[in-house]
């Protein structure tokens, strides 16, 4: 028998004053034929980049990044113990080289802002103190092409520190460098944002100027009670489990609206004497953990499917006392080789990982088509820096956490040796999501991320 229901459109919306408000995949936007109709909706493919600033805890003696071991079955590191839970899809790479972070010609310092600029472009950027920046297309512009045709952000830019420095910060380079890991073309940076206010808003608002946001928020209307009609609506024409699914979906909106409101409100009466911005948690877990839920909505009402997510910027003075570390971040990354600075210093790397290892378990725990959030994602986790005390640009730490369906091979660690760039890897890794590009920057190659011989 010939089934004609129609599926409900993918990219469907409910819609109320001022507020147009994505879903995430339901069955019901399975075509409705009676094979289909029995399956789980297909999962989409997400790629996200998560950046460590700084680099992580290691000199020749001492490492707290890597695994001492090669191959399967690796020995944890103390740093990415937390993400134990998730070894049968983490890739390590050790041996990958940004060789464009060092020095060239010029002789010039400035090894973080070009650990940064050229972490997803292999591109030496053009030392300059003004508007004529230069740099490359970054890995995550390419695949924003092609992933973000069908939605309604190509990507998202995401950062913890603010991003409104200006001028020149290191050694007569652009701050424009240090502020984004984000390039349309080598001449176009994309600004991050750190304010969980201004992301939800760009999310699921309809924009306006900021006299109409500010007003909307002071009505502290939630924007969904705009939209209940249209969703009781909806949610009559679903299925038993796609109703559950929307009714989930409602509720952690709510919740991240909750919680950013009460991080404005703390903010007003803890520093009513500061003029900083509103809906920033104090607290640096807080504030990651929002962003990271952010996220994670804009994964699951398939606003976005490219991420980029600076956890700090290069030479910051960030204290963590929640951990009891209290020098600044930067400060304390050049230990000197104390042994007592670098074990220190890995406490920050741990308390990241931790942080990372609440996302990936969201992800995992969200179901997505024919399977979950996870399984649909693959996620770079790394630094532009190696030992920071040295500025090493070289045997990178990174970290590949892939869903199931990438065809990457889990519980390994793999090293590269004779100076592989890393941007082989970032070729490798635009393949696993369905994103062709022939060269990226210095790029030589693919990397085989799939089974190895011998390993």
């Amino acid at each position: 028998m010939m089934i004609t229901r129609k599926a409900l459109p993918r990219r469907t919306f409910v819609r109320g004053l001022g507020v147009a408000l994505g879903l995430p995949m339901l069955d019901a936007m399975v075509p409705a034929m009676s094979a289909l109709a029995q399956t789980p909706a297909a999962g989409t493919k997400r790629l996200g980049f998560i950046y460590m600033p700084n680099g992580v805890a290691k000199n020749s003696a001492m490492d707290f990044w890597t695994p001492s071991n090669e191959g399967k079955n690796f020995e944890m590191s103390q740093i990415l113990a937390p993400l134990e839970p998730f070894r049968d899809r983490m890739l390590v790479i050790s041996g990958l080289d940004q060789n464009q972070a060092e020095a060239g010609d010029d002789g010039a310092s400035g090894d973080h802002t070009r650990g940064t600029s050229s972490w997803l472009t292999g591109v030496y950027p053009k030392r300059t103190e003004g508007a004529d920046v230069r740099n490359g297309i970054s890995a995550d512009q390419i695949a924003a092409t092609v992933l973000g045709k069908d939605t309604a952000l190509p990507s998202l830019e995401l950062g913890i520190d603010l991003n409104f420095l200006a001028g020149q910060c290191e050694n007569s380079y652009s701050c424009a460098y240090l502020n984004t890991l984000a390039w349309t073309s080598p001449t176009t940076p994309l600004p991050t944002e750190n304010n969980p206010r201004i992301v939800f808003e760009r999310l699921f608002g309809d924009g306006g100027s900021a006299e109409e946001r500010a007003i909307r928020a002071r009505k502290k209307r939630s924007l969904l009670d705009s939209v209940v009609e249209d969703l009781n609506r909806l949610q009559r024409r679903l299925g038993p489990n796609d109703r559950v699914i929307v009714t989930d979906y409602v509720d952690a909106v709510r919740e991240v609206e909750r919680r950013i409101s009460s991080a404005e409100s703390r903010a007003d009466e803890e520093l009513p004497q500061l003029d900083r911005p509103k809906g920033i948690p104090e607290r640096f877990d807080e504030h990651v953990k929002l962003m990271y839920e952010l996220q994670w909505l804009a994964f699951r009402a398939d606003l976005t499917r490219v991420v980029t997510f600076m956890l700090g910027r290069e030479l910051n003075f960030r204290t963590y006392p929640e951990i009891g570390v209290t020098e600044g971040h930067h400060g304390l990354s050049h230990h000197q080789d104390r042994p007592e600075q670098i074990t220190k210093y890995a406490k920050v790397g741990v308390y990241q990982a931790e942080l990372f290892h609440g996302f990936l378990e969201k992800l995992q725990a969200t179901p997505d088509g024919d399977g979950t959030m996870l399984d649909h994602s693959l996620f770079l986790y790394g630094a532009g820096l190696s030992n920071p005390n040295t500025h090493a640009h070289t045997d990178l730490p990174l970290l590949v956490v892939g869903g199931r369906n990438s065809r990457i091979e889990g519980n390994r660690h793999v090293v590269y040796r004779n100076q592989v760039p890393m941007t082989n890897l970032l070729l490798t890794l635009l393949d696993k999501v369905g994103v062709h590009a022939d060269t990226l920057g210095d790029s030589n190659g693919r990397i085989a991320v799939d089974t190895l011989p011998g390993v």
